[in-house]
């Protein structure tokens, strides 16, 4: 059953994002003219409020170390290997709740939903890759997946492609994802922005050539966004 709090993410992500497409696509801002021409974006952290905020307060309510969760998965190894798997599609979340919950050590009931459960649409976001689609600028989500809940028709309708890593088979930092979501937009590696919260995704973009903005503060990633693709965003 889903965590509360999950629920009421999702369905006020789902509202909004739905408000957006209703409006629907018309012309706005500037024409492109900046230097790239395609805008890839991940989901977690940037189309929302901050991950890792939304895993410390599971865990405070688990009576956990905060930071738990953020530490198994930047320091233990197999708590990685875990989440890909389960990014992957070669791990289903059940199973992956039962073993990440043995390394944090806690009940794995609820633990994925329990994870996400604060967080909250990032409205300054959506609205930026709403205009910037509208624009012109073929937009992509590329994001590795834990549960497909958070995909729902209203988030993919903001975007010309979507490239899930459940779906493909594929993680950032991959290459070949970023390439994938290279030539389903049908333009060159070179002439992407790619925008995610984690430095390590970033750096897999920049290998195959993209230009990647980290991804921390809404209002410095949409002015950055403005420079690189040409397009009034203010």
């Amino acid at each position: 059953m889903l965590h509360p709090g999950a629920i009421d993410a999702l369905e006020l992500f789902g509202a909004h994002a739905l408000s957006i497409f209703r409006a629907g696509v018309k012309a706005c801002g500037a024409m492109n003219t900046g230097s790239h021409s395609a805008l890839l974006v991940d989901y977690g952290g940037v189309l929302t409020s901050d991950i890792w905020q939304s895993f410390a307060s599971f865990c405070e309510e688990r009576n956990l170390d905060p930071a738990a969760a953020k530490r198994l998965f930047r320091e233990d190894p197999d708590a990685l290997s875990e989440l890909r798997r389960l990014e992957t599609g070669d791990s289903d979340p059940i199973e992956f709740e039962k073993r990440f919950g043995q390394l944090l050590g806690t009940d794995p009931e609820g633990l994925v939903e329990g994870l996400f459960a604060g967080l909250r649409p990032a409205a300054e976001m959506i609205e930026a890759v709403r205009r910037v689609r509208a624009s012109g600028v073929p937009t992509a989500l590329v994001s590795n997946s834990w549960v497909m809940d958070h995909y729902t028709d209203e988030v993919r309708a903001l975007f010309d492609e979507v490239i899930v890593s459940g779906e493909v088979g594929l993680h950032k930092p991959q290459p070949e994802i970023y390439e994938l979501a290279a030539a389903r937009l049908e333009v060159r590696p070179g002439s992407c922005v790619f925008v995610d919260d984690l430095r390590e995704n970033c750096t897999g973009a920049e290998a195959v050539g993209m230009v990647a903005v980290l991804h921390r503060d809404p209002g410095e990633t949409i002015k950055r966004l403005s420079e690189l693709l040409g397009v009034n965003l203010g």
